[in-house]
Formats: C-alpha cells, sequence, structure tokens
C-alpha cells in the first residue's frame, strides 16, 4: 500500500494558489458538458441519424437496428463501457507513481481534440458523431476522476465543502458566459453569414477550443506528490504495475464498507442527475416541440442558477451537514421529474420554470457529494477511488441513459422515458439515508468534520 505523502502540511499560500488553479479545470471542461452533451449534440445527432435512418426511422450500426432517437442516449451509454475500462487503470497508475499531472493533461487534451473534432460532423455522418462522442466523454470521465483526486490534498478537512462548491460554481459560471456566446452566433447565424448548421458545428467545436486553452491553468498551478512505497522505494508506473494495483485496490474496497456504501448510493442518484442533464434537449425539442433558442435559454437559466445553489447549498451544509442536504436535494429532484412529466408541449414558460428548479438543486447536489465522498476516501488511495466515483459523474453514467434510451424505444414516448429515471433518485435516497456518514469518515481513518 503507498503512502500518503499528499498531506495539507504546505503553507497556506501555497495551498490557496493550488486550489485556484484546480478551480480552473471545472472552467475549462463544464463547457463541454453544457454546450455539447447539455444543448447541441444531442439534438444535432439525433437530426444527422434520422437522416441517416430507413423509413422506419431506424439507423443500423454493425447491423444492428437502432431507433435514430435512441443513438445520442446509445453512445452516451457506450462511452461510459470504455471510461469503466481507463478510469481505474488511470486511478490506479496515478497513486502508484504520483503522476496525476500528466495523465490530466493527456486525458484533456484528447477530449478536446475529439470536440474540436465535431466541427466536421454533418450530413448523414451519424458514426463519426458516435465515436467523437465516445472518445470524448471517456476522456472527460478519466480527467474528472484525476481531477476529483486533489480535492483531498489541497484542501483541509473542514474546507472541502467550500472548495467543491467553489470548483462548481466556476464551471457553472463558464458555461453560462460560452452559452450566452453561443446564443448570439446561433441566433444571428444568418448576419453572421453561416447556415444554421454551421453554427452549431461552430458552438461544438469551440467547446474543445475553449476546454484545451484554460486547462493550461491548473496544468500550471497544481503539483504531483511524490509517492513513496512500503519499503521506502517509489512506486512502479508500469501499466502491468497499475492492473495489479487495480485489483488491490477493488479488494481493499472491501475493507471499507461504509465507503462503498456510500459510492453505490451516489452511483445510483447521480445516473439520474446526470441523465436528466443529458437528455434534457431531446425532450425539450422531440417532445414539446421547443426551438433550439428556447432549449439554449433554458441552460442559460440552469448555468447562472447552479452558481447560486452549489454556494447557497454548500452554506446550509455548514449548518444542516452534507448528508442532509444532499437527501434534500433528491426529494426536490424527484418532484422535478414528476412535473416534467406533465409539461404541456409549446409552453416555454412553464419548460423555464422547470430549468430554474434544476438550477438551484444541480450545483450543490453534484459539490456536496463529491466533498462528502472526500472524507471517505483511505488515504493514498484518492485517485483510485475517484476513478470508481467518476464512474457516474458528468453526464456519463451508462446505466441512466441505458434505460431513458429503451424506454423510449419501446414505448416511442419521452415522457415515459424521463418518468423512467425516478428510480434512481428513490433509490439512492434510501441507500444514502442508512449511510452513517460520520462512522464512515473514521473508519476510513480520516479526522471527522464538525459536521457532517
Amino acid at each position: 500500500m503507498t503512502a500518503d505523502t499528499a498531506d495539507l502540511t504546505d503553507d497556506e499560500t501555497g495551498r490557496i494558489r493550488e486550489q485556484r488553479g484546480w478551480y480552473f479545470y471545472d472552467f475549462a471542461c463544464s463547457v463541454y458538458s453544457t454546450s455539447v452533451v447539455t444543448v447541441f449534440l444531442g439534438p444535432y445527432l439525433t437530426s444527422v441519424a434520422k437522416a441517416a435512418a430507413d423509413a422506419d426511422g431506424f439507423v443500423h450500426p454493425l447491423g444492428i437496428p437502432v431507433r435514430a432517437g435512441s443513438v445520442f442516449a446509445y453512445a452516451v451509454s457506450v462511452s461510459i463501457v470504455v471510461a469503466v475500462l481507463l478510469m481505474p487503470l488511470a486511478g490506479a497508475v496515478a497513486d502508484r507513481t504520483g503522476r496525476k499531472k500528466p495523465l490530466l493533461a493527456v486525458a484533456a487534451y484528447v477530449g478536446a481534440g475529439a470536440t474540436a473534432g465535431m466541427f466536421f460532423l454533418g450530413g448523414d455522418r451519424y458514426a463519426l458523431g458516435v465515436v467523437l462522442l465516445i472518445v470524448a466523454n471517456a476522456s472527460l470521465s478519466v480527467s474528472m476522476a484525476l481531477y476529483n483526486a486533489y480535492l483531498p490534498q489541497i484542501a483541509t478537512p473542514e474546507e472541502r465543502d467550500a472548495v467543491s462548491s467553489r470548483g462548481w460554481a466556476f464551471g457553472y459560471t463558464s458555461g453560462a458566459f460560452v452559452l450566452v456566446l453561443n446564443l448570439i452566433l446561433y441566433t444571428g447565424h444568418e448576419s453572421f453569414g453561416v447556415s444554421e448548421s454551421t453554427a452549431v458545428r461552430i458552438c461544438l467545436a469551440s467547446a474543445g477550443v475553449w476546454w484545451g486553452a484554460f486547462t493550461l491553468v491548473p496544468l500550471s498551478r497544481l503539483r504531483d506528490r511524490r509517492v513513496v512505497k512500503d519499503g521506502g522505494r517509489p512506486g512502479e508506473g508500469s501499466v502491468g504495475t497499475g492492473w495489479r494495483q487495480l485489483m488491490a485496490t477493488l479488494r481493499d474496497m472491501r475493507r471499507h464498507p461504509l465507503t462503498l456504501s456510500f459510492l453505490l448510493a451516489y452511483l445510483i442518484y447521480n445516473d439520474g442527475v446526470q441523465t436528466v442533464i443529458s437528455q434534457a434537449s431531446i425532450y425539450g425539442s422531440e417532445e414539446l416541440g421547443l426551438d433550439q433558442t428556447t432549449l439554449i435559454t433554458a441552460v442559460l437559466l440552469v448555468q447562472i442558477l447552479a452558481v447560486a445553489g452549489a454556494l447557497g447549498m454548500g452554506r446550509l451544509a455548514r449548518t444542516h451537514g452534507a448528508k442532509r442536504t444532499i437527501l434534500a436535494s433528491l426529494g426536490v429532484w424527484t418532484v422535478i421529474l414528476a412535473a416534467g412529466y406533465f409539461l404541456p408541449a409549446k409552453a416555454p414558460v412553464w419548460f423555464f420554470a422547470l430549468a430554474a428548479a434544476i438550477g438551484m438543486v444541480l450545483g450543490g447536489s453534484q459539490a456536496l457529494s463529491r466533498s462528502l465522498f472526500s472524507h471517505l476516501v483511505p488515504r493514498g488511495k484518492e485517485a483510485e477511488y475517484f476513478a470508481a466515483y467518476e464512474m457516474s459523474d458528468r453526464g456519463l453514467s451508462w446505466l441512466g441513459p441505458l434505460v431513458f434510451g429503451l424506454a423510449y424505444q419501446v414505448t416511442g414516448s419521452y415522457r415515459d422515458a424521463i418518468l423512467s429515471l425516478v428510480v434512481f433518485f428513490v433509490i439512492g435516497f434510501v441507500l444514502l439515508a442508512r449511510v452513517p456518514v460520520r462512522k464512515a469518515v473514521a473508519e476510513a481513518g480520516n479526522p471527522v468534520p464538525h459536521r457532517i
């Protein structure tokens, strides 16, 4: 087992400098999650798939009949299968060698490059879109696992709720800013001399450019910590060693059943959260008949309110504890889905009201889940445990989109598909309520905060 050399004995100025650099990776990559996954790619890839569909509305990747309207959801699910294979390996190698930053750089720039390549998506080339989506999503998953693993290394236990919340707030701020630029380009595409399709492709590609450019900030400020194996020898970094360390990590997880209980609850309820985010634009465009401008405006509203929501729920956690605050947010998510099922078509006002409700709980539920999990990770296992955590983060869950896609495939109704996600919040609520988090923190060998 590795020894934890990532202590918090650094001077406060150095720690704050790293925290500020850390925030900027959320600032860099959240534009992809917002502009690409949440707004543009779902409806656009669906339209490209429909252009390639047969008379019955099906495309046939690898000879398999798939309803065109389910292509995006299935692609998101496949991307998680790829991510599941890559994230634990990256986490094991990072913890074994202490070199998270080079791995973060590779994952970030592969994802940014795939996103920039979406400029060439058009016509009936839905397969190109699927491949680029899978590469970008899997790369984001790997990079976020490594990025999240820095949290316990750059923030004291009492700081983590606030630091995690600020990171999410940075991400939502950048998402909102770029969405404003997207809205200007999309609505005024004729005055810019480009077609609507070209405007969408520019918005997709610009997210990749933004992601790559602002990744330079955390790469310049975050630092790697030297990891020493038992016996004082530096950890090895070979791929074979990484897989052996991964298997050791899986065995080690069984020694921390309460940490696993929280992780299971998180994987389930966050599946629901992220599927709502990734499929909301398709629901709005295909089921409710809303135009792209309305969808962009709604997501912009979510981004703006999510900043306030992340910071506000961070303050609530100080008085009520992170667990109770998360549980309350899951209750709100359940009400949101039920209301979404009954939304009338072609009624933007009601869609905006639902977007406002999502914004108020979205950032906080994600930020507090990340900070709470950081208390449950045994020292020296940050990247490996956060690799498992990341399997269900950032809208890349495989089960939620699969359930959504299957529900639509079977019923042909996006209303039934959106309602099917309620089960994720109900089960997640029950499982999280049963986790004794103070005991879990102590059993992980970490100091227990005054309120958690």
